[in-house]
């Protein structure tokens, strides 16, 4: 007998999600130095001073555990939302809080509902948990809410909704997402995962929605916009019943010492969002142009990111980028065989990722 045998069926048969290759491995592998790394949606500006101050004054604690309230983090994102700060969990980045929610609401009877070219981490969830997944086909490589709509039973028990969608861009009206929650069940839980709202300029407020939709719980991250991917702290914002229901499970001491001191600079720090939001529209402009002048084709993106399709095996393309020290993120498990995600980075690294992807599709770039 092996041990696969006594693992829980739908346990094994997940495929584990792979991230970003890391520029260490690439290293190892290749022997060359000088990488760029594109793929995983960081921020090219790294954390500000006073990010780096607050975890070096941490420091000091690291025998003592951390505030498994994050009681400062809590009520600093309370205050800065105009919220209760009962209605904030804190998670080990947003996936973290994402499983709470599926494990705390979704049974192995239930069905939760995603968007194709959707955030893989949601098929994720629903398979180790054993319930029943249902996909709802894109629109334009975004949600469909109407498709989405249409798909809901008696069984359906949660909805995932990432606005801005990733790997993909697209963006849905906050007006939309509105219309939607307002149309189905309260009894359907609904999650608005906003990990990259920072980088939109949306002027509505969708938190302000939570005192008419119980049912509507908001997630968001440290690890995109504000920088701070390497120390793992989400959160999500909900009606305090919700929060009270997934803090039952969450883990102790879920978020360290060093990611809640950071993350409380980091929230204040307006500067640092308006630069990297400044970086990250100049960065777009200069792929989109980019992309254009070779001639190939992309999917217009509100995030940190643009995926492009190169008209061949992207994963050939990526291995080919690799060997010029140039890393993105193929998106064939998507069901997008020929596009690959590419992060915003500063300037001189879009370029050289444009030059390297033009050389390789041997096309005459401008």
């Amino acid at each position: 007998m092996s041990i696969y045998d006594l693992a829980l069926p739908n346990i094994t048969a997940i495929q584990a999600y792979q991230p970003g290759k890391p520029i260490e491995e690439l290293e190892r592998e290749l022997g060359i130095s000088n990488i760029i790394k594109l793929a995983s949606n960081e921020n090219p500006l790294g954390p500000s001073p006073a990010v780096l101050s607050a975890m070096a004054d941490a420091c000091r604690d690291v025998s003592r555990y951390p505030d498994g309230n994050g009681f400062a983090l809590k009520a600093a994102l309370a205050k800065k939302h105009q919220l209760n700060i009962n209605q904030v969990t804190l998670g080990n980045g947003s996936n973290d809080v994402l499983e709470l929610l599926a494990r705390s609401f979704v049974s192995s009877s239930d069905e939760v509902i995603f968007s194709q070219f959707a955030f893989a981490v949601y098929p994720l969830l629903i398979q180790a948990i054993g319930a029943i997944p249902v996909i709802s086909p894109a629109r334009d490589y975004g949600h469909d809410l109407d498709a989405m709509k249409r798909l809901i039973t008696n069984k359906t028990k949660l909805i995932f909704i990432a606005n801005p969608n990733n790997p993909t861009g697209t963006a849905l009206a906050p007006e939309e997402i509105k219309d939607f929650i307002e149309s189905i069940s309260s009894k359907i839980i609904v999650i608005l995962d906003e990990a990259y709202v920072e980088y939109t300029t949306q002027t509505v407020n969708t938190i302000d929605w939570l005192d008419t939709y119980p049912n509507l719980v908001i997630t968001r991250t440290f690890s995109k916009a504000y920088g701070l991917a390497a120390l793992r702290v989400g959160y999500s914002l909900s009606h305090i019943d919700v929060a009270d229901i997934i803090n039952r499970i969450r883990q102790p001491f879920n978020v360290n010492s060093f990611a809640l001191a950071a993350a409380v600079v980091a929230l204040m720090d307006n500067d640092y969002i308006v630069k990297t939001r400044e970086l990250n529209d100049a960065g777009m402009q200069q792929f989109k142009l980019g992309f254009r002048s070779l001639g190939i084709d992309f999917i217009p993106s509100k995030g940190n990111f643009i995926c492009v399709n190169v008209e061949t095996d992207a994963g050939h393309v990526f291995e080919a980028l690799l060997q010029q020290g140039v890393i993105t993120r193929p998106i064939g498990s998507y069901n997008l065989p020929q596009h690959l995600r590419i992060s915003i980075g500063q300037t001189s690294e879009n370029e050289r990722c444009l030059s390297a992807l033009a050389k390789i599709l041997e096309l005459n770039y401008d």
